[in-house]
């Protein structure tokens, strides 16, 4: 499907762009749709594109030795993915997945580098992108530490609560718009899908999260949900 201007003009890394390359990048890009836990990139490939995300979420995800599924990142609406390759040229070393119904702008690396010749304030949100990621990365090796697994759920839900655009405010607190399933949280953070269902029923009953089916999640105590995630209360 054609991509036009104005839609290039809603993600951030590419809104500042003069008209002249926002035009050669929209007349390069592809808008596509992707189902739910449908492949967006592969591991082992040199995919060549870098992927923006319109609607939707993606997760990054990698298999351990003996096949079990790992989660490595998420990428919200507004974010992109697949950038590594600009610089490397290796292939990927993870797969991205459509964790919701997703569309995605694809671009092709020989575009994005046609603007990074002569665009360095583009170049330096790719490399600041890039660095945030390594961040989050390693906060979620630092989560997988915690040996408290109530404690471990909270850090990530605080944790996406921060990275994520898809909030809106309702009440004293947040309302956080399609959730990670258990399963996506419980690949996160190397525990079972069941136990990430015990302690959400825990902070059910407290009073600390209130779900609305799939569509969101209420988080009707942040402040008690930051303690903790911590480790300064329990429940």
């Amino acid at each position: 499907m054609a991509v036009s201007v104005e839609l290039l003009r809603n993600f951030d890394l590419l809104a500042g762009l003069p008209d002249d390359a926002l035009s050669f990048i929209a007349e390069q890009a592809t808008l596509k749709q992707y189902a739910r836990r449908e492949v967006v990139l592969s591991a082992g490939l040199k995919d060549e594109l870098i992927c923006f995300v319109f609607e939707g979420r993606l997760q990054g995800v990698d298999f351990t030795i003996d096949g079990r599924e790992v989660g490595l990142y998420f990428v919200e609406q507004n974010d992109f993915c697949g950038e590594t390759g600009l610089f490397d040229e290796a292939h990927r070393s993870d797969y991205v997945v459509a964790i919701t119904k997703t569309q995605v702008v694809a671009l092709p690396y020989a575009a994005v580098r046609y603007v990074m010749n002569s665009a360095s304030a583009f170049i330096l949100a790719i490399a600041q992108r890039m660095a945030q990621r390594i961040r989050y990365l390693t906060l979620q090796r630092s989560l997988l530490a915690i040996p408290n697994v109530q404690q471990r759920v909270c850090a990530q839900l605080s944790a996406l609560i921060v990275s994520t655009q898809n909030l809106r405010t309702a009440g004293n607190g947040v309302e956080l718009l399609n959730p990670p399933t258990h399963q996506e949280m419980a690949i996160m953070l190397n525990i079972s899908r069941e136990t990430v269902t015990r302690v959400f029923q825990t902070l059910i009953s407290n009073e600390v999260v209130q779900r609305n089916g799939t569509a969101s999640l209420i988080i009707i105590k942040p402040d008690l949900l930051d303690d903790l995630s911590t480790g300064k209360q329990a429940l």
